[in-house]
């Protein structure tokens, strides 16, 4: 996708094969800032302090984590503790622990003196794949988006999406988004809501900076008034992204999905879920299990923004005292689901809708896609 007209991803190898840069997403809209992963702990800090965020690119940034670490050391025990390290980072995304296992597969099969050449072509590897696989949601869930375009006659379809699931949270194109930038680039008209999305706002930094920058029309709303406009029939549609799905459909995602969940069902707007396979935890039965990552209260007493004199400044927002709450994520039970978008195409959001798109994992065990 594009910044500034240049086509860019959120993550690349600097073209003598070192070192890895990303763009810093903590720092957008306001600025575009490139930062250096030098080593295994830059790629560790990256992903606890959020310099890049979003399942799928957690996972890529991750598996060149694990690169940085054989560069400095190949031996086992050096992959295990990178890969130890890196895999307690952040909790609920199941992209970081599927994206550290396959580093492991492929890395114990080869000599110590040639894993570090391995792991960068395997990160890599793992990157172009996840471009395809964000590639083939759009192409799948473009039809939903022209079957509700039929239906409208040429006016715009209305989509309301929560916090980033773009091509900033992969590595391109997006899950959430990519319906939305196929249509647009298919010149079928369309309108997006962009929940803001409380507390660190990265619908209103990031969903609304991506979408201005490819040309896609989109309004920014707060959280709260999604509802309001699903029941004014402003929507048309919801499409989210998700850092995990159940074997049973059940959705982790940003906090305040579930809401958004609850709502379209009220008032009958069709809800999907846009996913790589790699989000799929075939070991998960049910959304009850998932770790829902906890973060600083600050990021909830806080906000930061450009001010007046073109600086970025964080400022509190409550008074001295007082106490604050931040779950990262919430779970949308499968129920409130109309279906799940993936790589493979669009089913129902159950575990009999999962194998029909994902048989290989109808016979026994639930190892991680």
């Amino acid at each position: 996708m594009n910044i500034n007209g240049k086509a860019m991803r959120t993550i690349w190898v600097k073209p003598d094969g070192f070192p890895v840069e990303i763009i810093d997403q903590t720092t957008l809209p306001h600025e575009v800032t490139i930062v250096a992963l030098k080593t295994s702990d830059d790629a560790a800090y990256a992903i606890q302090a959020m310099l890049v965020r979003g399942a799928p690119l957690i996972g890529v940034t991750a598996a060149y984590g694990v690169a940085l670490a054989m560069r400095e050391d190949a031996s086992d025990a050096a992959l295990d503790e990178a890969i130890t390290m890196l895999a307690a980072q952040r909790p609920t995304a199941v992209n970081l622990r599927w994206a550290l296992d396959e580093m492991r597969r492929v890395l114990a099969q080869v000599p110590v003196d040639e894993r570090a050449r391995a792991a960068f072509k395997h990160a890599a590897k793992l990157a172009t794949d996840d471009v395809d696989m964000c590639r083939r949601i759009g192409v799948n869930g473009l039809d939903l988006i022209r079957d509700i375009a039929a239906r409208k006659r040429g006016k715009p379809v209305n989509i309301l999406t929560h916090c980033n699931a773009g091509w900033l949270a992969c590595v391109d194109w997006g899950t959430a988004t990519s319906p939305i930038y196929h249509a647009h680039n298919a010149g079928i008209p369309v309108h997006v809501w962009v929940d803001e999305t409380r507390p660190r706002n990265q619908g209103a930094s990031l969903t609304a900076f991506e979408l201005a920058q490819h040309g896609v029309p989109h309004t920014l709303i707060c959280d709260n008034a999604g509802g309001h406009y699903m029941q004014r029939g402003d929507v048309d549609l919801v499409i989210v992204g998700a850092d995990r799905v159940t074997r049973s459909g059940d959705v982790a995602n940003k906090i305040g999905t579930y809401l958004k969940a609850l709502a379209a069902h009220d008032t009958g707007v069709p809800f999907y879920v846009a996913l790589p396979s790699s989000t799929i935890d075939w070991a998960m039965p049910e959304g009850a299990g998932i770790p829902i990552e906890e973060r600083s209260a600050d990021e909830v007493l806080h906000m930061t923004g450009r001010m007046p004199n073109g600086k970025i400044q964080t400022i509190a927002i409550t008074a001295p005292g007082t106490a604050a709450r931040n779950p990262a994520f919430d779970v949308t039970p499968a129920r409130l689901v109309t279906g799940l978008i993936t790589e493979r195409g669009v089913c129902a959001a159950s575990h009999d809708g999962l194998l029909t798109l994902y048989p290989e994992h109808r016979a026994g065990g639930y190892a991680v896609a």
